[in-house]
């Protein structure tokens, strides 16, 4: 871990990251490739240091909209359960009258539940929680330093028992690995039964490209063997590695989610996440004359 000063925090649709880089170990993250020219060691954690100093001072200034967090970064990274910062930026967004939409693998958002609670009371919270294989042994090889899926369940439970909207991303399934019928029904139960307004499911695949390819095949190597010359004689180097299963796993899960009204749509769900309650923050500007 280090420390870095920011010279902003907040991009102008609301996009926030505190952190640079993580410590979770999923064997399939986009966010190690080389596109993003992460200047250090990925699990060499960059924090911005003035982060919560400069939300404020962007907070003050803006009228109230949705905050969103997790896009590049898990804001609930194991450090985060002695820097608080994550905490700090909820504070803030309760007190100026804003929302939330918080993306993480992490059991330790329960840690600010309260808070999250709170800001969905005032305006609007929306927590969304990746799930990528229903089987708890094969979450400890794919995801190594985080929450595993039962534990994550555990969100979807709480959040269903105070009101607070929850979306799933389904999202990377791993051809030859999680691919299954039985894993994709396994996830679809956990929805269901905990009522998410919204699945985010692209496709049965994953995406590689320079960075993750290399550290994603490393890790085949290690607990797949010989599943990597597999990948590269059905995929060589595209950047979109589609499941041979896809048509199959996309049609059963549009079935269910028809049934169960679960929306399925990128577009909406994207637009629900981001939409500020109009209500909200018309009050929250006449109550500053």
């Amino acid at each position: 871990m280090h420390y870095t000063i920011s010279k902003s925090i907040l991009s102008p649709t609301g996009g926030l990251n505190i952190y640079r880089g993580c410590l979770h170990g999923c064997i399939y993250c986009d966010s190690r490739s080389k596109c993003y020219q992460m200047k250090h060691a990925f699990e060499d954690v960059e924090v911005k240091k003035n982060a919560i100093e400069l939300l404020e001072e962007e907070l003050k200034k803006r009228k109230p909209m949705m905050i969103g967090t997790g896009a590049m970064s898990d804001p609930y990274i194991p450090i985060e359960r002695t820097l608080g910062y994550t905490r700090k930026m909820l504070e803030l967004v309760l007190k100026y009258g804003f929302g939330v939409r918080i993306q993480t693998k992490s059991s330790l958002i329960l840690r600010d539940i309260d808070l999250i609670d709170q800001i969905n009371q005032k305006t609007k919270a929306v927590v969304e929680i990746t799930l990528t294989t229903y089987d708890d042994n094969l979450c400890k090889i794919l995801e190594p330093n985080v929450s595993l899926t039962s534990e994550r369940i555990e969100i979807l439970k709480e959040c269903k028992k105070r009101n607070i909207p929850t979306i799933v991303w389904l999202d990377p399934i791993l051809p030859f690995i999680n691919d299954t019928k039985e894993n994709i029904l396994g996830i679809l139960d956990y929805c269901i039964k905990y009522g998410v307004y919204g699945i985010i499911c692209f496709n049965m695949g994953l995406t590689l490209r320079e960075g993750n390819r290399e550290y994603y095949y490393q890790k085949l190597d290690e607990h797949f063997p010989n599943l990597k010359y597999k990948y590269i004689k059905t995929y060589g180097y595209k950047y979109e590695v589609i499941s041979q299963r896809n048509d199959e796993l996309m049609s059963l899960f549009y079935q269910i989610t028809k049934k169960y009204n679960i929306k399925t749509d990128i577009n909406e769900i994207f637009s629900y996440g981001h939409e500020f309650p109009k209500k909200y923050q018309q009050l929250t500007i006449f109550d500053e004359f």
